[in-house]
């Protein structure tokens, strides 16, 4: 019950924050973990907002709601913002529910029309995130938009839930990824 009202609030947020903004949706696939996005304006400048799921096979869940602004320098997108996470890692000893607050960014860079580098950190230190010592993200890779709305993704992802009090890490993912997405 609890879950699905956090779930519920989180999209609720994510709809109401971009009524008019295009929307994306994105999922990825590595070796023992997934990943999917709804995004609303991820792809242009200003107010963005994406909700996610992150799974591993082996280190347990994640879903975040991250909001941040997109500054357009040049033909690149410079996006700041942050993310607030549910994090249900399988081995922390801490619970089985724990939380982070993560900062970070990204960058989206445009190479002709049909190709994107693109690249994005996120961090929450012990003070951000509770039951673990601190969450790093780390997500780069090459985008192919074979024909609106569809892309092809590939690249690498990296999340770990650092262990606290003895307790080991969770590297929810670790590893190359291919992901396909649409965007409306």
């Amino acid at each position: 019950m609890k879950k699905s009202f956090y779930c519920l609030v989180a999209g609720s947020a994510l709809l109401l924050s971009g009524a008019a903004q295009a929307i994306s949706l994105n999922g990825q696939a590595g070796k023992d973990f997934t990943n999917l996005e709804v995004g609303l304006g991820t792809g242009s400048s200003g107010l963005y907002s994406t909700l996610n799921w992150a799974h591993s096979d082996n280190d347990g869940d994640i879903v975040g709601l991250g909001l941040g602004l997109g500054v357009p320098l040049g033909s690149a997108i410079i996006s700041v913002g942050g993310k607030a996470m549910y994090l249900n890692p399988k081995h922390s000893g801490g619970g089985s529910d724990d939380y982070a607050v993560a900062i970070g960014g990204g960058v989206n860079l445009p190479l002709g029309q049909s190709f994107a580098l693109y690249g994005s950190a996120y961090y929450a230190p012990d003070s951000l995130s509770s039951g673990i010592k601190d969450y790093t993200e780390a997500t780069g890779g090459v985008r192919w938009n074979v024909m609106r709305p569809l892309s092809v993704d590939v690249g690498y992802r990296y999340i770990n839930l650092a262990g606290k009090n003895g307790h080991r890490d969770n590297a929810v993912a670790d590893g190359p990824y291919v992901g396909v997405g649409l965007s409306f």
